[in-house]
Order: structure tokens, then C-alpha cells, then sequence
């Protein structure tokens, strides 16, 4: 069972974003950019392995993959909801579909990036949804798609 996610990220939690996607290349490039950012950075091949860790209760932003094995990142998106993580996620994919899209934002996603995208775009999203001054943890207010 997670914690339920209060908006408003205490002053002295981590800026730790969790990516997760079954491409260790992405992996790695993601994980870079992340930390160039000025962002932590922890990276889960897996939906399974990131439910599995104790990062479900500190990550301050999820990076998902929409097509992973055994376990979606909109079904990733479902599962954290039904233990009442809402935890800000941007989904990424190399499969643009319009109802996967869709569906990712009507539950809540922060963003939704088709790859190969823009990395400074990423960077920005990051910085926008987890600062308080500007949207809030959590915050819709940044649902990009592109």
C-alpha cells in the first residue's frame, strides 16, 4: 500500500525522478539528461521493478514508457491510482496513438511526449510540474502532448 500524494512537495524532498522503460539505451540517455537537468535520477527496467522498490513513495515525478512487457505504463498509471499514489507521470512512446493519448491525460498525466522528442521540452515539463511557484506537484497545469 503507498502513502497517498499530497500536492506540495516538502521543502526538503529530493527533486528524484524514476524512469522506467524496457530499453536500457533509453534508459541511459534519459538518466543523462535527468541529472543534467539538475534532477536525481533512477532508472527501472519495469513496471514490477519500480512497484517493487521504495521509490513509489519518493519519486517526486515518473518518466513511463506507454509499451513495456507484462505491465503497461497506462496500466503502471491505473495501479498507482488504485493505491492512491497520484504521483505527476510523463508518458513517452514511439507509438503516438491518439487514444493512448488520450486516455493517459484524462487520468491524470502531466504530459505525454511522442519519441523522439525534444529533450529541452522534457527538462521543462520536469521543472514546471515540480515547482510549486509555477503548477504544483501534480498540477495539470502542463499537459503537453506533443
Amino acid at each position: 500500500m503507498f502513502q497517498t500524494w499530497v500536492r506540495g512537495m516538502p521543502e526538503d524532498q529530493t527533486k528524484l525522478i524514476a524512469i522506467i522503460d524496457d530499453n536500457d539505451s533509453m534508459q541511459d540517455s534519459l538518466c543523462d539528461l535527468v541529472e543534467s537537468g539538475g534532477f536525481e535520477a533512477k532508472c527501472f527496467g519495469s513496471a514490477k521493478a519500480f512497484l517493487e522498490s521504495d521509490l513509489p513513495l519518493r519519486a517526486a515525478c515518473l518518466i513511463v514508457d506507454i509499451r513495456m512487457p507484462k505491465m503497461s505504463g497506462l496500466e503502471l498509471q491505473t495501479k498507482l491510482k488504485q493505491e492512491g499514489c497520484d504521483i505527476p507521470i510523463v508518458f513517452i512512446s514511439a507509438y503516438d496513438n491518439g487514444e493512448i493519448r488520450t486516455q493517459a491525460m484524462k487520468e491524470g498525466a502531466v504530459g505525454f511526449l511522442a519519441k523522439p522528442f525534444d529533450h529541452r521540452l522534457l527538462l521543462k515539463m520536469l521543472r514546471r510540474t515540480l515547482d510549486p511557484k509555477t503548477c504544483g506537484v501534480g498540477s495539470a497545469c502542463l499537459a503537453i502532448a506533443s
